[in-house]
């Protein structure tokens, strides 16, 4: 439980368990990850031109902003770097988990056969995982301005 819990008003018993502010901000959310997977699907296939290397690029770009969409949606006003000191090893550990299974999936050939993957220059891992970041951490920029709104 996030510490301003008790300082909010109850929802009412009317309304639905998601608000429509709730679920447009989902939508935009998913349309940023959509706009960043875009990116490097061009950018990999301009810059590479190879079908196993643009599919890889997009798979751990997909990864690497549903990692950071988990840390920045465990509360929707306080920051990661706040809620990242919550105690949930579970969250922690299926991250390390996920971590693990994309690298395997990239890295170790049959499985990488098997999924059509290549294996990432160090630079193609980091714009990918960097576009995964980017598409996602913006929201961490708008729970910086609602705090800063609700302090005033």
């Amino acid at each position: 439980m996030e510490k301003n819990t008790m300082i909010q008003k109850p929802r009412p018993f009317s309304t639905t368990f998601f608000s429509t502010q709730e679920l447009s901000l989902s939508v935009v959310q998913g349309l940023a990850i959509t706009l960043g997977t875009l990116f490097i699907y061009q950018f990999a296939f301009q810059n590479y031109s190879s079908e196993l290397i643009t599919r890889t690029m997009v798979f751990t770009s997909l990864i690497t902003a549903n990692v950071f969409l988990t840390l920045a949606n465990r509360s929707f006003y306080y920051s990661i770097v706040t809620t990242i000191r919550y105690k949930n090893d579970l969250v922690l550990g299926i991250i390390g988990v996920t971590i693990v299974l994309t690298a395997t999936f990239i890295y170790y050939p049959p499985l990488s056969g098997f999924f059509n993957f290549t294996s990432l220059t160090l630079s193609q891992l980091a714009v990918a995982s960097l576009t995964g970041f980017i598409s996602v951490i913006w929201f961490e920029v708008y729970k910086m301005y609602k705090r800063r709104e609700t302090i005033r």
